[in-house]
């Protein structure tokens, strides 16, 4: 076996272990974003852009539709975790680990409507962003990913299809912002911190807890 078949074979591999989690997320504007499943009790994460203040409609790949509810959002990281009423579903795993320059790594989502769209590119540089007030920052991941409009909210991953960050935003036309692992681990773990009565206050705290 040559190593483009094997590469390829890999890659249907990821795309195969990745797919199931993707979710189209249907937000306060017209078209769709994308998100993807973090437990398989129904926890969907996506960026908080994507859902405005208003719980949207999630549909699986299975086709099911649903109406979500909007458990927490923090716009300053882009961030929303969303609930849904199943289970049994295929949650999407954060790497443990943090990614390197000239990784190659792969986008998924539904740009301009065209759904489970799978694009690749490399890490650029492991970056540090303004929240939106300003008073504060967090890392970033900057890479040639290609993005659009409906890749937003869609997980970044590695070659091992786990969870690298999610695609937030496109910057100056080539370049892509996703917004890390470690970033959205920590704002799934305060919200259950505060839902539990064990919040603390560190490096920044959800606004939106609902």
């Amino acid at each position: 076996m040559d190593l483009t078949t094997t590469f390829t074979q890999s890659l249907d591999e990821l795309i195969q272990q990745v797919m199931p989690s993707l979710v189209v997320v249907r937000g306060r504007r017209r078209g769709a974003g994308a998100g993807f499943i973090w437990s398989s009790d129904g926890l969907i994460l996506t960026n908080s852009h994507v859902v405005g203040r208003h719980a949207p409609k999630l549909i699986l790949q299975d086709e099911q539709e649903y109406k979500s509810q909007l458990l927490a959002r923090d716009p300053n990281v882009d961030l929303a975790l969303l609930s849904i009423k199943a289970s049994g579903l295929t949650p999407l795993e954060p790497a443990s680990v943090s990614p390197r320059v000239g990784e190659m790594v792969f986008a998924f989502g539904h740009p301009w409507g065209q759904r489970n769209s799978v694009t690749k590119g490399i890490v650029s540089a492991l970056m540090s962003a303004h929240t939106r007030r300003k008073k504060q920052q967090f890392p970033v991941i900057r890479s040639d990913v290609p993005l659009a409009p409906g890749n937003s909210g869609g997980p970044l991953v590695n070659m091992r299809g786990e969870m690298i960050g999610i695609n937030a935003m496109i910057m100056g036309g080539d370049q892509s912002i996703a917004i890390p692992a470690s970033v959205v681990v920590e704002f799934v773990d305060r919200f259950i911190s505060k839902k539990s009565g064990k919040a603390h206050r560190d490096k920044y705290i959800p606004e939106g807890v609902l």
